[in-house]
């Protein structure tokens, strides 16, 4: 009983430590928060919130894409303004941004040197106590202990995995160590204290960026940054070792990347189905946010083979066609954002195996960012009216020469046994 007590003691006397360097923390940087307001122009209401931070002394203040991202593709219907610790409100100024990472930069007028948050050199090590910072559910700005648990080991894009109740509204505001220095921005959560950051090296390269690069239109830098994340994604998935596997009696591609995650599925516990299916979908476990209807950078493979049982032809190619009509896009998009799919089909002959094949390849454009497509293919090939091997895959925001280097690879990759 006496050691359970003394337990007790103890972590009492560590969540006290923690929440008294918790206030002392939020003490001495309290006037470089902010609340981070997106306003709607002919309403004057806010349309979203988020928090920010200064991270340098003439008024510059980093937050998250998202919160200003209306702003971003809207400057007309919207404006920024911050409002600070002591309730004053101010215009800002949209200066850089990073839609890969989540990052964007805003300026207010600043007369004089101000207070900032110093960025860390380093980055923290495992188990390491974090502060989070933010504004959760416009309740007013609060400090949330975490612990640095590391970079997600799924993502493409680096983040942070932080224990930690990072909320709504604290989107954009800074992660810092016992030393008050920023290792990371809150940017996402996925509840029971899963909470993701952006590393702070990020923003320091966007800083650097708009400090060295002369400016260019925010169209423009979204624009270069979305060619150059998915010429990278794919490079990377091209260079990779993609390997056979069974699936029916059709042979599928496994691609050794840890940044896509594949999942299986079938109705072989169903005595009574006419058609046994199996399904493979692979995907890449994360986006690119542009707009809340707009969203792109992903990449996703669906496989699917069909065997009838006792199924005359007719209504095996029926069920099948049913298939064929599902397939979608991966991302989502409005008519403002993309043109309408412009495909082409190709019908292969029956061959000695007796198989007929039928390839669709669509692609639509990006209207605010040249050059920038997302691709659909899909391919469903039958062997003697029987079984059939049906794949797809699509990818949003590519040029064309990466397009096609990925279809040539998907195609090779795809047989019957």
């Amino acid at each position: 009983m006496k050691g359970f007590i003394a337990l007790i003691l103890i972590c009492l006397s560590i969540n006290t430590y923690a929440a008294e360097q918790a206030e002392q923390i939020f003490k001495k940087l309290a006037p470089s928060l902010f609340q981070i307001r997106l306003i709607d122009n002919a309403s004057g209401e806010k349309s979203s919130i988020g928090s920010g931070f200064q991270i340098n002394g003439q008024g510059l203040i980093a937050t998250n894409y998202h919160v200003i991202s209306g702003f971003a593709r809207h400057p007309n219907k919207y404006r920024i303004e911050y409002l600070d610790h002591l309730g004053n409100k101010g215009a800002l100024t949209l200066k850089r941004v990073d839609v890969v990472n989540d990052l964007a930069l805003v300026k207010r007028e600043a007369g004089v040197n101000m207070p900032f948050f110093r960025l860390a050199e380093g980055v923290p090590h495992k188990g390491e106590e974090l502060f989070s910072l933010g504004n959760p559910h416009d309740l007013g700005m609060i400090v949330v202990p975490g612990t640095y648990n590391g970079l997600k080991k799924e993502s493409f894009n680096d983040k942070i995995h932080f224990t930690g109740s990072v909320n709504s509204g604290m989107s954009g505001g800074p992660v810092v160590n016992q030393n008050a220095e920023v290792v990371g921005i809150n940017v996402a959560t996925s509840g029971n204290q899963i909470g993701f950051l952006v590393p702070h090296d990020k923003l320091v390269a966007l800083y650097q960026a708009f400090q060295t690069t002369d400016d260019i239109s925010i169209a423009e830098q979204i624009s270069q940054q979305l060619s150059k994340n998915q010429q990278k994604l794919i490079d990377t998935m091209l260079s990779s070792e993609w390997q056979s596997k069974q699936l029916g009696q059709g042979l599928i591609p496994a691609v050794d990347v840890p940044f896509v995650r594949c999942w299986g599925d079938s109705n072989a516990d169903k005595s009574d189905a006419l058609i046994l299916t199996a399904v493979a979908h692979c995907a890449l476990d994360e986006n690119t946010y542009i707009s809340s209807k707009f969203f792109t950078g992903n990449l996703e493979m669906e496989f699917r083979y069909m065997q009838a049982k006792e199924l005359n032809a007719s209504k095996f190619y029926h069920l099948y066609e049913q298939q064929i009509r599902r397939a979608g896009p991966g991302n989502k998009a409005t008519k403002d954002d993309v043109s309408e799919y412009q495909c082409h089909h190709d019908i292969v002959s029956p061959t000695d195996r007796d198989i007929n094949s039928k390839t669709v390849f669509c692609t639509r454009a990006y209207k605010q960012y040249p050059q920038l497509f997302d691709v659909l293919y899909l391919s469903a090939s039958i062997d003697k009216n029987q079984q059939a091997l049906i794949s797809h895959f699509t990818i949003a925001g590519v040029e064309e020469s990466s397009a096609l280097a990925f279809t040539r690879k998907f195609m090779e990759s795809v047989s019957w046994k």
